[in-house]
């Protein structure tokens, strides 16, 4: 669909944009009409250029017409890029391809081995799907409160443990920006005779500058989730799903699977995002890249020089867990100042406006994305210079120790798959009542992001205790219906 040389080109975005500007009569929704019936305060907020190229499917010349039409070459494009055989944009984040893949490759009773932190749309995706999963636990780092990669001789007992496992996921890399060793784990699930599907929801720019990890499918990955919009510059909540030519998924079943998560009425602006951050990435990216990275090397240079801080990166490349990093994050070891992540960010917040990626009781995450300003990292890096002064506590006066782990201090037990707990007759009950019951819900403490609760698995006291331990951190409890921990949804008797 797309030749050699055609990565300059963004042929869906040039085509809604030419649609948007040559005068057509829109007798086809959206009701605003190209700006007209929109809200003077959305037009102002947007502008008129925004309301424009806001259209929909199924205009002749976009996405209708002869093939290849523009989005069809567009999607050609990105999997040229990414190495693909085949890629499809995403309107609902990577979210959408976690729930397609659970679809296609773990249908109704067929078991999958999966990540024990893996993002909570893929045991949504189960939900839909009746798939089984067995869980696998990642690299833990006691100290920070810090998930890593699955290890490969961890992922290969777990698929051993498995009953006729149909697939393996795993994320790659972190939150705090850490790789797994995909490789060695694409090894592992092919002499499985399984699939490897490696969530890289935040490496979109990975493989795109020779100081950077290598993108998974480069390593052996069957399937990759990116959110290009997460670094690489497209429109929040757009992503990307790639397939790799190995011919371990069945792309037709995937491509089914998709139509049915998706929107009929998907967003040109989302779509024309990724369009054009992929042409910029694979045009671009490498140079830009380039200065994002020196400006994150000068920020790093700065902040080792704080007091109290130490800067966390290339020193865990070959801890268990961590086969690479990702300097695009920048990942802030708190424990010596005496103050938890949550006071840092919140002094941050406070006094210079300063909005952190994520913020633990051991640490603070910053995320850099392609291109950022190198001034905007020079300013930042005063800023956190100026707030530790201030607030740190004397040497030896230590903040809470970082949250215990939940991976290996908690035990699990999937008592019945997550689609049979969440549409089962359920009751709110206490959570001290809770205890030996079956899980409705879906609860990951945000931080550190490890889910402790799972539909289908079995509540413990050890968990209810590590949930309080978490709210009364500071952390908030996503997913659970009452906030403040005091009732549970379970599996009715």
């Amino acid at each position: 669909m797309s030749g050699p040389g055609e990565q300059p080109t963004a042929p869906y975005l040039d085509a809604v944009v030419a649609y948007g500007f040559r005068g057509s009569g829109r007798f086809h929704v959206p009701g605003h009409k190209g700006g007209a019936g929109a809200d003077p305060g959305l037009r102002h907020a947007l502008g008129d250029d925004a309301l424009m190229v806001d259209v929909p499917q199924d205009i002749r010349g976009i996405d209708v017409g002869p093939s290849p039409t523009p989005y069809e070459r567009a999607e050609a494009l990105a999997a040229e890029a990414y190495g693909a055989r085949r890629t499809w944009f995403l309107t609902n984040g990577a979210t959408q391809g976690n729930h397609a893949l659970a679809l296609a490759l773990a249908p109704l009773g067929a078991v999958v081995v999966a990540q024990r932190n893996a993002h909570a749309s893929l045991v949504d995706g189960l939900v839909l799907s009746g798939g089984m999963p067995q869980f696998v636990a990642p690299a833990y780092d006691e100290e920070l409160g810090m998930a890593h990669g699955v290890e490969p001789a961890t992922l290969r007992a777990a698929i051993a443990g498995a009953e006729g496992p149909q697939a393996a996921f795993i994320v790659s890399p972190t939150y705090y920006g850490m790789v797994a060793d995909v490789a060695g784990c694409a090894e592992v699930a092919h002499a499985a005779g399984i699939p490897l599907v490696v969530d890289q929801a935040w490496g979109p720019h990975f493989g795109f500058h020779p100081d950077l990890p290598a993108g998974a499918l480069q390593q052996g990955a069957d399937a990759v989730l990116t959110s290009t919009h997460k670094i690489v510059g497209s429109l929040t909540q757009s992503a990307m799903l790639h397939v790799a030519p190995t011919g371990r998924i069945d792309v037709d079943r995937v491509a089914r699977a998709i139509r049915l998560v998706r929107s009929t009425s998907p967003s040109s602006l989302l779509l024309a995002s990724l369009d054009a951050a992929r042409r910029q990435l694979a045009v671009h990216g490498e140079a830009l890249l380039h200065e994002t990275l020196a400006g994150s090397r000068r920020l790093r240079d700065k902040l080792a020089t704080v007091p109290g801080l130490a800067v966390v990166g290339a020193e865990q490349v070959g801890r268990p867990g961590v086969a690479d990093w990702d300097p695009l994050r920048v990942v802030l070891d708190l424990r010596a100042t005496g103050r938890t992540g949550y006071e840092v960010s919140d002094a941050l917040r406070r006094s210079y406006d300063v909005q952190v990626e994520l913020a633990t009781q051991a640490t603070v995450v910053l995320v850099l994305g392609m291109g950022q300003p190198e001034a905007d990292l020079v300013r930042v890096g005063g800023d956190i210079e100026e707030t530790i002064k201030r607030i740190a506590r004397p040497p030896g006066a230590r903040p809470t120790d970082a949250i215990r782990r939940p991976t290996t201090a908690l035990r699990y037990e999937v008592a019945i798959a997550p689609r049979d707990a969440f549409l089962g007759a359920s009751e709110v009950v206490a959570v001290d009542d809770a205890i030996g019951r079956i899980s409705c819900e879906s609860i990951a403490g945000y931080p550190p992001g490890i889910p402790a609760l799972l539909p289908g698995e079995r509540i413990t006291g050890e968990v209810v205790a590590y949930l309080r331990e978490l709210t009364a951190a500071g952390a908030r409890l996503h997913g659970a219906s009452d906030p403040a921990f005091g009732t549970i949804n379970v599996l009715a008797h």
